[in-house]
């Protein structure tokens, strides 16, 4: 392993540690550079820019692969359950029996709203858009329900009530827009059964629980439970170096995830396929449209910034797809374009080149299509499952000794000084 990199500007040479994570990951520390030389790194994006040490979340683009605490997403998305992996995310252990049941009924307990927070509701014009809902909701939690300040039963109190009640705040937003009376949760269901008997269930037609639709959803917030420094987590992060509540923090990364090229990309693909659908496009024509640079058609649900091939996370999707479809007897066309764009992308050198595969979105729209869920309510899925990280990653934040006041430098191009002019000689 190299202890040092030397790096030599203007004539002086300049000794920079190395840093190497556990999997081997290399990083310069440079946090000397700017005392020592006067310069400063310039990363738009932050691609090449390490941010924080964490324990919490491995990826590895090249070879595809996604762990939490190690422990590799494939496996979680088999054997696990959402309650499990997010107390995984949180304690940084798999729970015992005890304690998953214990995290069980403290969300149970959890999952009334207060009733003053319910009048925020009606109050929204009927088109709001459900992540703004969310994210204004989350932040005035902080009003009703003050922070914890000591960890109980392994798990803050604070955390399980906010897993515990962004699923009723999803489904009571879900229900007033349709205008439909709200159902209450249930103790008797687990989380995820939880959120779709509170999604769906009707006086006149009882919904009807299913366990592989149960599982999907078990599988598509696992999915997106974490993903390391993405922009919602980094947003996270960096709101919480202010030492802002956590009601706040997670209101931003929510705020941060709404965006068509983070947390609304699933959304994104949907609507790409419904139009493919509706003009008659073919396969052909549409692989040819995304390869020209002057075309405004994008293959959305394709490439990474991060994965240079498959994404594993939508193996897992797919594959949950296919069961879920098949066993509601629902036959899907936007699915059956889906797979056919995937099979003649992957043979084309263009795409090849490119490093450009299906990644998660591609096929999580597809899932919630068949779960029932409206394209509207897409992101605010996305953002229920990543809480646990969120959660995780601040939890982390706060507690590292190295932790900074965020506080990028910039490379200011703008006019050089000049006097001020009053108004009437301009």
């Amino acid at each position: 392993m190299k202890e040092f990199a030397k790096l030599i500007i203007d004539g002086k040479e300049l000794t920079l540690p190395v840093i190497e994570g556990s999997e081997g990951e290399m990083a310069i520390d440079i946090r000397s550079l700017r005392q020592e030389t006067g310069y400063i790194t310039f990363d738009p994006g932050f691609g090449n820019t390490g941010t924080c040490k964490s324990t919490i979340t491995y990826m590895n683009g090249e070879q595809g692969i996604l762990r939490y605490r190690g422990i590799p997403i494939e496996q979680l998305a088999e054997y696990s359950s959402f309650v499990e992996t997010a107390f995984l995310l949180i304690a940084g252990m798999l729970p015992t029996r005890e304690e998953l049941t214990r995290t069980s009924v403290y969300l149970n307990d959890f999952s009334l709203l207060h009733e003053n927070m319910k009048g925020f509701y009606r109050n929204y014009p009927p088109k709001s858009h459900p992540m703004g809902i969310l994210s204004a909701m989350i932040n005035a939690m902080r009003s009703f329900y003050p922070e914890l300040i000591d960890i109980d039963e392994d798990i803050n109190k604070t955390y399980l009530r906010l897993i515990s009640k962004i699923r009723t705040m999803a489904a009571m937003a879900y229900r007033i827009s349709k205008g439909e009376k709200v159902v209450s949760p249930r103790p008797d269901l687990c989380y995820c059964a939880n959120f779709l008997n509170m999604m769906f269930n009707n006086a006149v037609v009882p919904y009807r629980l299913d366990d592989d639709m149960v599982k999907a959803l078990n599988i598509f917030w696992i999915l997106h439970a974490d993903h390391e420094q993405n922009c919602s987590t980094t947003a996270v992060r960096v709101v919480g170096s202010g030492k802002v509540n956590i009601y706040a923090t997670i209101s931003a990364g929510i705020s941060a995830l709404w965006g068509p090229l983070h947390g609304g990309a699933n959304q994104a693909v949907i609507n790409m396929l419904e139009t493919i659908q509706k003009n008659g496009m073919t396969i052909k024509e549409c692989i040819a449209k995304a390869k020209d640079k002057d075309d405004p058609f994008r293959l959305m649900g394709f490439g990474h910034r991060v994965y240079k091939t498959y994404d594993p996370r939508a193996k897992i999707m797919k594959k949950m797809t296919d069961v879920l479809l098949l066993k509601t007897k629902r036959k899907d066309p936007l699915l059956d374009i889906a797979k056919k764009l995937e099979e003649a992308a992957l043979k084309d050198t263009y795409f090849k080149e490119k490093n450009l595969y299906p990644n998660v979105d591609f096929y999580a729209g597809i899932l919630l299509r068949a779960l029932g869920i409206p394209t509207n309510m897409f992101t605010v899925m996305f953002a229920i499952g990543r809480l646990p990280g969120w959660i995780a990653q601040w939890k982390e934040d706060v507690s590292d000794p190295e932790t900074r006041l965020t506080r990028p430098r910039q490379i200011y191009t703008g006019n050089q000084i000049h006097d001020y002019i009053p108004i009437d000689k301009r």
